[in-house]
């Protein structure tokens, strides 16, 4: 796997034999962080974190997985640059690129992370826009190895808003990576057609299947069953008429023991609003699960800085 000096956008870039490598060398980097053996490889590197959004796990583990590595990371909020205000997205991407060897990005437009991939002339990281989530799918999916020995062949059934950024990229992992993937939600919220033919096409290539329905017994068989918050960064005004719309599709005892599996987990890629999108009782039984899986994020944002930077 040579990913040098490539940038992580969306999954749509990666083949299958990609994302598990980059899975698997997370799952090295992390044993090797148990053991208290960190590396070299960001050496000299500088590192710009620009974020739009705030955050909580995705801000640390770019911090923390460039230290690690040796890097220097320096924290850009949106008070703090004039990325498209005073300031075109192109220009400001010439600027650091020129000063930084790499750019991670967290903010709405998916537009400004590919502008800056294509004028910074370094590799670039998508941290979250409203379209997709690629890192963390990355740790959902090293959190689903260490639960169940492999990949391949697992059904994950995300419930919710199914036209948001986790939805999206969860389509797209799964399918390309061979995991039977579903979505539950109400008809005002499936993804767009577009999305869903192409990772129709993943799926047909990798051998796995994609479905999505209204219908609570479609998670009959799943491995995990995955949830988000119903109202994403920047939706607050529809706060009321989303949680009215999907209320019917919180993740509880019953939901979960539609599955018909004993082993079947619960995931969540946080903050969660308990209550709402998941009752406090799932929630706690599936903490350590879920907890496990916001520490991935550093192990495998660790990993997509290595793999397309380090040395």
């Amino acid at each position: 796997m040579n990913l040098k000096g490539r940038s992580f956008l969306t999954l749509k870039d990666f083949s299958a034999e990609e994302i598990n490598g980059l899975v698997e060398l997370a799952a090295e980097l992390k044993a090797k962080k148990k053991q208290g053996i960190t590396g070299n490889s960001l050496k000299g590197k500088n590192i710009a974190l620009i974020f739009e959004k705030p955050s909580t796990r995705t801000r640390c583990a770019f911090t923390i997985g460039c230290v690690d590595e040796g890097g220097h990371p320096e924290y850009l909020g949106k008070d703090d640059i004039q990325l498209g205000h005073k300031e075109s997205v192109e220009d400001t991407a010439r600027v650091l690129g020129r000063m930084f060897d790499g750019i991670e990005f967290r903010g709405f437009h998916q537009s400004t992370v590919e502008t800056l991939a294509k004028y910074s002339g370094v590799p670039v990281w998508n941290g979250l826009t409203d379209e997709y989530h690629p890192t963390q799918i990355l740790a959902d999916f090293l959190t689903l190895k260490e639960q169940f020995g492999k990949l391949k062949g697992l059904k994950l059934v995300f419930v919710g808003d199914g036209r948001n950024n986790m939805a999206n990229s969860l389509m797209i992992g799964c399918t390309k990576i061979g995991v039977d993937f579903a979505i539950l939600a109400p008809e005002e919220l499936w993804p767009e057609e577009e999305l869903v033919s192409l990772c129709r096409e993943y799926a047909k290539e990798a051998g796995s299947s994609l479905t999505i329905s209204a219908k609570a017994d479609i998670v009959k068989d799943a491995d995990a069953v995955y949830t988000d918050v119903w109202c994403s960064m920047g939706e607050e005004d529809k706060a009321a008429e989303r949680v009215a719309l999907l209320r019917p599709y919180q993740v509880n005892q019953e939901l979960m023991q539609k599955t018909g599996k004993d082993a079947s987990i619960f995931l969540h890629c946080l903050p969660a609003v308990k209550g709402n999108e998941v009752t406090e009782e799932i929630f706690d039984r599936f903490a350590d699960v879920v907890f496990d899986e916001a520490e991935n994020r550093m192990h495998t944002i660790k990993a997509v800085m290595v793999a397309t930077l380090g040395e």
